[in-house]
């Protein structure tokens, strides 16, 4: 009897250790989904965090409604900054993308200011492949919810865009799938929250405008994000141990950048 039940209690602490090395094997092919921070990736010699993209098209059902202030075939360009400056920075974004979050808390408000202050003009080109690689709809809505941001102003954007970012779930949440959720956190920007803004998300207006966006970052010949490039030239934003570079060297590749034209 005592021997039998010590078999047993073996039996079962096999049994234990089997499914917990289940559920870790689980959780590690759901990781590898995404790669995040320190993946090596050749950029001029340095390695940078990246997440890449697998998806498909992300396409969306219903009429295709345009924000303003886009340029590109079906307006899938976001432009921040004087559209007719001759030096342009590309990003390369989505907002589940937890190493973009992890680059605009580095450099953010840097990247803005080299905007505002005329040396460069930005063109986001945002993706939603992280819905499919994580699952659920929060790229694509809160896309949908910039665009409406987009309609109002460029400055309304990046102000939504700055929000969004700094409340970024957690990878495996799904939180901007939520529509009152963004509604919330576009409280947080001054007077965005308008009727037409509200209306606008709560109908999904552009949504179908979203699908095209992700469609033409699919295109692009970009796989993964965050991904920058000035006047065409990618830039290397982390460092060799996968960490965003510091406000004041990229401000410094910048104006190297910009001189070697």
């Amino acid at each position: 009897m005592s021997n039998r039940n010590s078999q047993g209690a073996k039996g079962s602490a096999r049994e234990q250790m089997r499914v917990e090395r289940e559920r870790q094997q689980r959780a590690a092919a759901r990781r590898k989904k995404i790669l995040i921070g320190g993946i090596a990736v050749a950029v001029v010699g340095a390695a940078v965090g990246i997440s890449i993209a697998t998806a498909g098209s992300g396409g969306s059902s219903g009429p295709l409604v345009v924000p303003a202030n886009t340029t590109g075939t079906n307006g899938t360009v976001i432009v921040y900054g004087d559209p007719n400056n001759k030096n342009v920075l590309d990003v390369y974004e989505d907002f589940r993308c937890p190493v973009c979050d992890k680059l605009e808390t580095a450099d953010g408000p840097t990247v803005q200011q080299l905007a505002d202050n005329g040396t460069y003009t930005i063109h986001y080109h945002l993706a939603t492949f992280l819905d499919a690689n994580l699952g659920g709809s929060g790229s694509k809505n809160a896309l949908a919810a910039a665009g409406a941001a987009l309609n109002e102003s460029p400055q309304k954007f990046k102000q939504f865009h700055d929000v969004l970012y700094a409340n970024q779930p957690d990878e495996q949440s799904d939180d901007f799938a939520n529509t009152g959720h963004l509604l919330d956190l576009a409280a947080k920007v001054p007077g965005l929250v308008t009727p037409d803004f509200t209306k606008a998300v709560q109908d999904g207006t552009y949504k179908s405008w979203a699908g095209k966006v992700n469609e033409a970052f699919n295109s692009s010949g970009v796989s993964g994000t965050p991904t920058f490039k000035l006047n065409g030239k990618q830039l290397t934003v982390f460092d060799g141990q996968g960490n965003p570079i510091t406000p004041a060297q990229y401000t410094q590749l910048i104006q190297q950048t910009i001189a070697a034209k």
